[in-house]
């Protein structure tokens, strides 16, 4: 694999990355590498007729997972050089298809997209899985999900309910952390990665519970259930469904 670093920082976690994924599968197309300054855009990728670009913040270049969020990246361009379904289907055509002569919010369609991107991962993290250690992205998972949620009890819920998720900030929307959660363990089940006693089941009960619109049971199956080789009409579908699921089936009803 021919990968190039630009920037302030050491090259050995991209380097590992590529060696690690070469062991499953070899890019065709050279990788350049940018370091980036702006530390909210962790890590995301972009696809070009004649090669790709992993862009990534100094901070999380220099950070203990720098090797296994390249390794992310680097999965992605797996799956866009395969043309698998999950990289090649336009989320905009699916969403609306899905939403077509409905009405809804600014922020659920936001969150649309980015449901996409967890179907995605699925697919990336499929290999991520099967050419290097878990134990990185399981406590990854774990502490995303954590700094989106933290217990507490809520005075208006019933006593001996589970308690519910206390926003952490304005920006960890309770609907769309539950479905984050139900990624997660679609994600660590998909593999057989945790144990039923591990603390992101915890994290997920209480971002279910701050979340009753939205199933989280029902959107961890379609994530977990997703085909390794779907055709295009058929991933068009899951896509399609998960939307509507999203931003329909788990309306709340009106007054």
């Amino acid at each position: 694999m021919d990968l190039r670093v630009h920037g302030p920082a050491p090259a050995d976690p991209f380097l590992g990355a590529a060696d690690l994924l070469s062991t499953e599968v070899d890019l065709r197309l050279p990788v350049h590498v940018h370091v980036r300054d702006d530390p909210d855009e962790r890590t995301w990728a972009a696809h070009y007729d004649d090669h790709h670009v992993l862009n990534i913040s100094r901070q999380a270049a220099t950070s203990a997972m720098a090797r296994e969020l390249a390794l992310h990246e680097l999965a992605h361009m797996a799956r866009n050089e395969e043309e698998h379904p999950s990289h090649t289907q336009s989320t905009d055509e699916a969403v609306f298809l899905a939403l077509t002569g409905r009405s809804v919010e600014r922020r659920k369609l936001a969150h649309c997209y980015q449901i996409a991107n967890h179907m995605k991962d699925i697919y990336a993290d499929d290999i991520t899985v099967s050419v290097a250690p878990a134990a990185k992205l399981v406590t990854f998972l774990e502490s995303q999900l954590a700094a989106a949620v933290a217990d507490r009890p809520n005075p208006g819920r019933a006593p001996g309910a589970w308690p519910t998720a206390r926003r952490v900030s304005a920006a960890a929307d309770p609907d769309i952390t539950a479905v984050n959660a139900a990624f997660a363990l679609a994600l660590v089940e998909r593999h057989d990665l945790v144990g039923p006693d591990h603390r992101i089941y915890d994290l997920a009960r209480a971002a279910a519970a701050d979340a009753p619109d939205v199933g989280l049971a029902e959107f961890k199956r379609r994530f977990e259930s997703l085909v390794d080789d779907p055709s295009e009409s058929d991933y068009r579908k899951a896509l399609v469904d998960v939307t509507r699921a999203y931003c329909v089936d788990n309306a709340p009803a009106a007054d």
